[in-house]
């Protein structure tokens, strides 16, 4: 999986610096135009798209590593292991984040803008900005974890009498399953 996340993130990288090459300051595009898609971007939080593709695979590996130091090491050594492990992980994420925002942006920059100003006319640019920009979505947006929330919460109560009983079946079925294999 980290491979081929690096392998994407490598072709983006490599189709974003074609695309670059060619809307260098978005060559053609009014400076007025090039600030409302500076504005829309601003807001769209793609800057973050690059830790995250590095974060996600990290953050698998710091779970299957607490399986692995779980079921295989000494109970005494467990907490020191998963934390030399964790701390060699938020070291390596340090490390390469900063070259991963300048090279995220470098994309951004070099890919969607140029996509923004060819596909948006500059009114509908800053009808965009000022929706992005608006103090109801940033309301809205504060409110949707709360409202996952309240749907999770009740589809819960709603369907366990429904759903738990199958779930301790299927944990079962699983545990026979990996005893059989570990010959227990």
């Amino acid at each position: 999986m980290f491979r081929s996340m690096w392998m994407t993130m490598a072709f983006g990288a490599g189709v974003g610096l074609a695309g670059g090459a060619h809307a260098e300051g978005m060559a053609g595009v009014p400076p007025a135009k090039q600030a409302l898609v500076q504005r829309v971007l601003d807001k769209m939080g793609l800057e973050s798209v690059g830790l995250q593709m590095l974060q996600a695979p990290v953050a698998d590996m710091l779970r299957q590593s607490r399986v692995v130091v779980q079921s295989r090491v000494p109970a005494d050594k467990q907490d020191a292991t998963m934390k030399d492990i964790t701390a060699e992980a938020t070291k390596f994420v340090e490390t390469e984040a900063p070259a991963l925002r300048t090279s995220t942006h470098a994309i951004v920059q070099s890919s969607v803008a140029p996509l923004l100003a060819q596909k948006f006319s500059e009114d509908e640019l800053k009808q965009l900005a000022g929706i992005l920009e608006s103090p109801v979505l940033a309301k809205f947006e504060s409110v949707v974890p709360e409202m996952k929330k309240a749907v999770g919460e009740n589809v819960a109560k709603a369907n366990a009498a429904q759903i738990q009983p199958k779930m301790t079946e299927l944990q079962n079925r699983v545990g026979l399953k990996l005893r059989a294999a570990a010959g227990q």
